[in-house]
């Protein structure tokens, strides 16, 4: 990144963060990647929703390595899994604050409960959080938050030349290319949280454009209780 800086804010509201796990070795990935692909021309776009994707790599043994999956990425989604009772993974698969979700239950976002307002400040290489609890915020028993800070991409392609979407030039936007998990430290004035974050490096460089998200858990915890992001120069 360079030295130019950029700054998102939440509101008091929840935003919904919505999350997508897909693959490009997956045949019925694509219509969901343009689904959520679609939502850069959404207006609720940063204010009441924010969209990530992450890119498995369970598909890769059918012939077509996803160059944009991480073991982490997979990791992510059996951790879901896990705390839905289930064993099993498939994509796609939305999930929308924490919770299995389709598109065809109806567009995310409007207003919700005051969670409380995450700011972020973005520089170079790295950026500061700041989180405020609103009344409706859960906590962790130890009464303390994480946030996670990811880098995304928009305007990726990739011709396919091979599995199951072969012969295929799949798009994609809104996805993570790193993300980093800091525990929040606690002001002692009052019920403010904050951190200093350095950006993870990104898994691919060519992109036409380039975004970041975060979103504030309870410590320990996977549920996402506020959410923000917006483009970076």
């Amino acid at each position: 990144m360079d030295a130019q800086t950029a700054t998102f804010s939440s509101g008091p509201c929840r935003v919904a963060l919505i999350e997508l796990y897909t693959s490009e070795g997956c045949s019925s990935c694509p219509p969901a990647d343009e689904w959520l692909g679609d939502l850069r021309r959404n207006p609720k776009l940063w204010k009441e929703i924010v969209p990530v994707q992450f890119h498995v790599n369970y598909w890769d043994d059918l012939g077509w390595k996803d160059r944009l999956s991480t073991p982490a990425f997979t990791a992510r989604e059996y951790a879901y899994a896990a705390s839905w009772h289930s064993r099993n993974v498939y994509t796609p698969c939305f999930v929308r604050n924490g919770v299995e979700w389709k598109p065809a239950w109806g567009m995310p976002g409007g207003l919700t409960a005051p969670m409380g307002t995450l700011s972020v400040e973005v520089g170079d290489g790295a950026c500061k959080v700041e989180f405020r609890p609103g009344p409706s915020a859960p906590a962790s028993p130890d009464g303390r938050y994480e946030v996670h800070v990811a880098l995304m991409a928009g305007g990726l392609s990739s011709k396919v030349t091979a599995g199951e979407n072969l012969g295929f030039t799949l798009r994609h936007e809104f996805v993570v290319l790193g993300v980093a998990d800091v525990l929040l430290g606690k002001d002692e004035d009052g019920p403010v949280f904050r951190a200093d974050v350095a950006l993870p490096h990104p898994i691919a460089q060519a992109q036409v454009r380039r975004a970041l998200a975060a979103w504030v858990t309870p410590h320990g915890g996977m549920e996402p209780i506020q959410a923000t992001g917006g483009w970076l120069p």
